[in-house]
């Protein structure tokens, strides 16, 4: 179950934003799918949550939006992460024509529960 976490800067258009979000979820978990947790394609509710943060006056940021990943460790997973974040980079700008942003896929060792 990846989290998402979207920093954005203010001139990012709104528009630009809900275009993002409504393709995260699909790029992301086939970015980050693996043996212990195949993508079936059919998204359920607590399988990709997204957040978005505007920048605050105090934030400091060289780009326009950087996409956090959080997606729990397995060494399926680990052994390639920097050719599934340049593929999920590639993905994301391809879809939504963004340019100026960076995505960061961190797999930490992790455990997740959630109720129906």
């Amino acid at each position: 179950m990846p989290l998402v976490e979207v920093t954005y800067a203010p001139e990012v258009a709104e528009p630009k934003l809900h275009e993002l979000g409504s393709v995260l979820p699909h790029l992301v978990s086939k970015a980050v799918e693996c043996p212990e947790e195949p993508y079936d394609g059919d998204l359920q509710p607590g399988d990709v949550e997204i957040r978005f943060r505007r920048l605050g006056p105090l934030d400091r940021c060289g780009l326009d939006l950087v996409i956090e990943v959080r997606s729990k460790w397995f060494e399926s997973r680990a052994a390639n992460r920097q050719e599934r974040v340049d593929l999920l980079h590639d993905a994301i700008g391809a879809a939504t024509g963004l340019r100026d942003f960076g995505v960061y896929l961190s797999l930490p060792v992790a455990a997740w529960s959630q109720g129906e």
